[in-house]
This record gives C-alpha cells, structure tokens and sequence, in this order.
C-alpha cells in the first residue's frame, strides 16, 4: 500500500501563507503553495501592475514589482479570515518607489483554494 501525502485544508495554507508573509517570504510563500497554473487578478487600471496566469509569470510579476521599491519602511498583514475555500488579509506597506517617492498603501488580498493550493490571488486596492 502507497503513502499518501496529506492534502493541506484552506485554514493549514491560511496559517502558512500568514507565517511566511510575516517573514517577508513571498517567494517561498508562491514556490511552496501556489499551483502551476495559479492567477494572480489586480484591480482593473491598477499602476504598473498587471493581471498574469501561471506560476513563472506570478513570479516575474513579483520581480517586477521588487524592481519598482527603493526602499521598504515597514508593512503589516492581518489575520486571516477562512470561509470555505477563500483566504483574506489586510495588507499593507509603506514604500519609497523608484521616481515615485514614499507611499503608503493598503489592501485586501483573497485567495481562493483547490486540493491545498492556492489557484487564484485577488488584490483589492
């Protein structure tokens, strides 16, 4: 008889994602949670960052993002909230951009679930 690797519940990834966001590791939080085929959705016009499909470009988006800050002063990201198959934190940042100077910005981030990965981020701003 086989093993079988224990698929995570939405409240196991809620309380991953909420550990390595505290750490600052976004990355690892995409590399170890995230599905191949995962959305990541911005809010129609959004500055400079644009809505992609698939792990490779929620990575580079990341990048992208990284490649805009001059400096970060501090952030914050709540609780989360589980219903379902849905995750929700406040989030929140203030950064000095590139040409853009010091701003302050806070969010809603939703991310929705399947078989223990997250297959979808959603940024409200």
């Amino acid at each position: 008889m086989g093993t079988q690797e224990a698929v995570m519940t939405t409240q196991d990834v809620a309380n991953r994602l909420k550990e390595l966001f505290n750490e600052g590791k976004w990355q690892e939080a995409q590399d170890e949670l995230f599905s191949e085929d995962a959305e990541s959705v911005e809010p129609p016009n959004s500055p400079g960052m644009q809505s992609v499909k698939g792990i490779d470009a929620i990575r580079k988006k990341g990048q992208q993002f990284n490649d805009m800050v001059e400096e970060m002063h501090g952030g914050y990201v709540s609780n989360p909230v589980v219903a379902g198959n849905f995750i929700a934190f406040g989030m929140g940042m203030d950064c000095t951009y590139k040409g853009m100077g010091r701003q302050k910005m806070d969010e809603i981030a939703l991310y929705e679930v399947r078989d223990g990965k997250v297959v979808k981020e959603q940024f409200f701003y």
